[in-house]
This record gives structure tokens, sequence and C-alpha cells, in this order.
């Protein structure tokens, strides 16, 4: 009986490894979804004045509007926020001649004088176009872009009359 026992037992634990599989897996699936805690708003359109036969400029004293871009945060030190005047028309009459850019971005106002230093602290790139500002501090900040163009490459040709538009960009980047 013991004997009978003894093989019964090696083969019922031999028997159950054979049905059961040696490696089993599982892949699990885990998603989530990030919401920005940064935003970007258009709180003044720009719009271009023509003092001149050869120059479109955003500058109040020559008819034009300086846009104001607002960047909110609600996490200090998580992102960067990049504003840009532009350096092209989006959308232009034909144009025979090079044109001339400048411009300027810089912080307008803030929610918080421990934002203060944001101007100085900020960084240019893009041949001066695009200036980085580390968002250390929640809260807002609102950056003006003022935009000039010179058609005739120094030699100040007239702009072929139409609509111009271009595009000052503004964007958060997480850190």
């Amino acid at each position: 009986m013991k004997k009978l026992i003894t093989m019964f037992l090696i083969l019922g634990v031999t028997g159950c490894s054979l049905l059961m599989p040696k490696e089993a897996a599982a892949n699990t699936n885990i998603t989530g979804s990030v919401e920005s805690r940064c935003t970007v708003n258009t709180d003044t359109s720009g719009y271009y004045g023509n003092p001149n036969a050869y120059t479109l400029t955003t500058l109040p004293a020559s008819n034009g509007q300086v846009p104001i871009v607002r960047i909110d945060t609600t996490l200090a030190n998580a992102y960067n926020a990049q504003v840009s005047y532009p350096t092209s028309f989006s959308s232009s009459p034909s144009l025979s001649d090079s044109v001339t850019w400048t411009g300027a971005v810089a912080v307008a106002q803030t929610s918080s004088s421990d934002m203060s230093g944001y101007q100085a602290a900020s960084t240019v790139t893009n041949n001066g176009a695009m200036r980085t500002y580390g968002l250390t501090i929640a809260g807002t900040t609102w950056f003006s872009v003022s935009s000039v163009a010179t058609y005739g490459g120094g030699q100040n040709k007239a702009f072929p009359g139409g609509t111009y538009t271009a595009v000052a960009t503004a964007e958060c980047i997480a850190q």
C-alpha cells in the first residue's frame, strides 16, 4: 500500500506538471493621460501700421498694435516659454525683393513680483527672433511681441498693395 501511494504521488506531481505550462507571461497595458499645466492665449491681437511705403510695424507710434501673449502655468519649474517675433509673412502679395525683419520679445507684465527676473534670465536664439524664459514661478506672464518688416533689402522699396499677415509664436515647452 505504501508503494502504491508513493507511486500515485509521483505520477500525480509529474502529471500535473505535464498539464501546466512551464512558463507563463502576461502583458498588461497601463495607460494614463497628462494634461498640460501651461496654457498660451492671445490677449491682444497685433496688426501692422504702415508709416511709409516700405515699412510695416506693430509700433503704436506708427498706428500699429503690438500683440500681447499670455502664458499661464500652475506648476513652477516644469515649463519654458518660447516666444518669437515673425521672420516671414504667412501670406502676402507676391514680393520680388527681400524683406528685413526686426522685432523684440519682452515681458510686459507678471502676476507676481517674484517673476521680475524673467526678462534678464531669458536666452535668445534664432538670430534674436526667439526668447526662451524659464517659468520658475507658478502664475501668469504677459509677453509683448513687436515686429518690423522693411522691404527692398535696404533700398526702401514700396511694399505692393495688399494684405500682409505674419505670425508671432508662443509655446510652452516641458522642461
